[in-house]
């Protein structure tokens, strides 16, 4: 079973950086300063996330803290997950 930190990964580098080549990016790089994800990258994100983990993002958890490097997002995730259960 692969890793909320693999899942996220393996998204952006298809689906953002359109290519099957390996995430060129310690997972603590910020998606944001190193231009990896603009605005409508973020949503893209946003709505696979809730897709594809079965989450209600709010709009106001679309921040830097949550969204900006992929240990963030796992970590937010994860969170968002175990409210749920």
């Amino acid at each position: 079973m692969q890793s909320t930190e693999e899942i996220i990964r393996s998204f952006i580098t298809e689906t953002i950086l359109f290519t099957h080549e390996e995430y060129p990016y310690p997972d603590d790089a910020s998606l944001l300063e190193n231009g990896i994800l603009d605005s409508m990258n973020v949503m893209e994100l946003v709505t696979f996330l809730e897709e594809q983990m079965g989450l209600e993002i709010a709009d106001d958890e679309i921040t830097p803290e949550n969204f900006d490097s992929i240990n963030q997002l796992a970590r937010f995730v994860r969170s968002k997950q175990s409210m749920m259960t």
